[in-house]
């Protein structure tokens, strides 16, 4: 043995958040009958049908409709024609949000204190989000704020509220995933890798709503404690 030894790589505690956000919820999902898992090794992409019925659904699109106001965009770099939806944060106290809310947190096994506000999503005919990761760059301005309210985001849950008769397919580009809206139908996905970094196969679009009205709502969970 030399007299000079390598040093090992310091650990990096939030990855390991991260990483075991990814492991346990996994199991979780794969151990649920209802919910199935998209079949690839490179992305954790899972979904269920009927997560919601048509009454709660109704009563979401409800208050989308009531609250809606121009979709905003966290970047360094705004665009207008990046992101043309309407968005409502939702009352997670409210007792029409409340069991979608905790029902979504309850599914993936994360506590709720993790959970960003629950938000509602509105497409007209047009209207899109261009192709984005739901994680946080390291390299935009506000990664240091992110960080000071709950660090990197790990999961997102996305459920449909209505059918769309044409367009408004949810587009993973990179990962080679197209899904249609269903009304009611949860989609999940980690925007880690195993190893706790960002995983750039969770890049995605909502693509154009081309006849009918597109509603969702997505829940973001964070790898500490949110703190808005």
């Amino acid at each position: 043995m030399g007299i000079f030894s390598k040093a090992k790589p310091k650990a990096d505690p939030a990855a390991a958040l991260r990483q075991a956000a990814g492991t346990e919820v996994g199991a979780r999902l794969d151990a649920n009958p209802a919910v199935q898992r998209v079949a690839m090794d490179a992305a954790q992409f899972y979904y269920q049908h009927d997560f919601l019925d048509a009454a709660t659904c109704k009563r979401l699109i409800a208050i989308i409709d009531s609250k809606r106001r121009p979709s905003t965009l966290l970047s360094d770099r705004p665009n207008s024609s990046f992101r043309t939806s309407d968005s409502c944060d939702m009352d997670r106290w409210s007792p029409d949000v409340q069991p979608t809310d905790e029902a979504i947190a309850t599914l993936l096994g994360i506590d709720l204190l993790h959970g960003e506000t629950m938000q509602g999503q509105r497409y007209a005919p047009g209207q899109q989000f261009r192709a984005h990761h739901d994680y946080f760059h390291d390299s935009e301005s506000y990664w240091e704020r992110m960080q000071e309210q709950g660090g990197q985001r790990t999961w997102t849950a996305m459920v449909y509220l209505n059918d769309v008769p044409e367009g408004g397919a949810t587009w993973f580009p990179q990962a080679g995933i197209k899904i249609a809206p269903k009304r009611g139908m949860l989609l999940a996905w980690n925007n880690m890798n195993r190893d706790g970094s960002p995983n750039r196969l969770t890049l995605h679009e909502g693509m154009p709503v081309v006849e009918g009205v597109k509603y969702i709502v997505t829940k973001w969970f964070r790898e500490r404690p949110w703190i808005k």
